[in-house]
């Protein structure tokens, strides 16, 4: 996900799109201990758009909190 579009999404709906992710990248791991996903790199994309949107998220709180 990108930035831009990680930034137009409200407050309660980056809270729940946090959530979707961190169950995807639990289940890519999963995936891949069994052997089904070969390309690891997956995870890590996906571990670098739920650091981005928990920054936004976290400054979105705080903007709010003033």
């Amino acid at each position: 996900m990108k930035v831009a579009e990680i930034r137009k999404l409200s407050t309660s709906e980056l809270a729940v799109e946090a959530t979707k992710t961190r169950e995807e990248i639990a289940e890519l791991k999963r995936r891949i201990h069994l052997g089904e996903i070969q390309n690891v790199r997956i995870v890590r994309a996906k571990r670098k758009d739920l650091a981005r949107m928990l920054t936004i998220l976290s400054a979105a709180l705080i903007k709010e909190a003033k």
